[in-house]
């Protein structure tokens, strides 16, 4: 059934479920050690600055974990040009409805307020990718892109349009060809790409962070086919590479020559327990 806001899954339990909590809680993200310190006037306009990233990368569990590495991502966003669509491509963890997905709604609502779906670009998006299903379903319960929402909402306030996609297909041709996709449909706007995904899961630190080290790598040099490899040999748990490899896609096919790790930290790095850890980082692709 189509509705015309999609209500928040998780607020309450990956982020804080009122608006001052939640504030306070971004605020600590970027205060913290492992942040990028805050930002002068969050949710205020800022100078732009002459570079702002195609696409960055960013974490996607609890803020508790994983929101001082995450505020790196949306930090690099702060200080470039503010973008007036955000594309949020995050995995189906679920694997409910399509395997590419776009909500049917027009509202996407958090702690923070309300944010708006940008229906031409995702019309758009949909004539050029004629897999992207529309579909509420696959959204209902997804976290992956949800937590995103309220950095960005925090960091750009009202400057930007979403477009939200959530995949379970992670083949490299699909999420080339959705990369490209969404390329076309950017290419002449100010607008940035999300990918959303966690790095190797339950290792211990030493463990994730040697595994996590080849993705990395092939990241920083935007090459889909080296993340596909480095993920099979090195067995790297990461739960969105698919959404990944759309961005490397979509950058390169935007201009963009190389990536960069803006923060990297395991979940050990914050809890003290290193015995069975999450790796987490953000990146920009610029």
């Amino acid at each position: 059934m189509e509705r015309e806001v999609r209500p928040a899954a998780v607020a309450g339990a990956f982020y804080a479920a009122d608006a001052p909590a939640l504030r306070r809680q971004i605020a600590w993200c970027f205060e913290h050690p492992l942040g990028p310190g805050a930002p002068d006037s969050p949710a205020l306009p800022v100078t732009a600055s002459s570079t702002t990233p195609r696409a960055v990368i960013s974490p996607h569990a609890g803020y508790r974990y994983s929101g001082p590495v995450a505020a790196h991502a949306y930090r690099a966003l702060w200080e470039g040009r503010l973008p007036e669509l955000v594309v949020i491509v995050g995995p189906n963890h679920h694997m409910l409805g399509a395997p590419l997905a776009i909500p049917a709604a027009r509202l996407w609502w958090t702690p923070l307020g309300l944010s708006t779906i940008d229906r031409d670009a995702a019309v758009a998006l949909g004539n050029a990718c004629s897999a992207l299903a529309v579909d509420d379903g696959a959204h209902s319960l997804e976290h992956s892109v949800e937590v995103q929402v309220p950095f960005l909402q925090y960091t750009l306030g009202d400057n930007c349009r979403l477009l939200p996609i959530v995949m379970y297909e992670q083949d490299l041709a699909p999420c080339r060809e959705l990369g490209q996709a969404i390329a076309n449909v950017l290419r002449g706007r100010s607008a940035v790409i999300v990918a959303s995904s966690d790095f190797t899961h339950y290792e211990t630190h030493a463990s994730t962070v040697r595994r996590d080290r080849w993705a990395l790598r092939a990241i920083e040099e935007l090459d889909a086919e080296g993340l596909a490899r480095a993920i099979e040999r090195h067995r790297v748990t990461m739960c969105g590479a698919g959404p990944v490899v759309v961005a490397i896609t979509a950058g390169r096919a935007l201009g963009a020559t190389r990536g960069r790790t803006l923060r990297y930290a395991t979940s050990g790095e914050v809890s003290g327990d290193y015995s069975q850890v999450v790796g987490y980082a953000a990146l920009a692709i610029e």
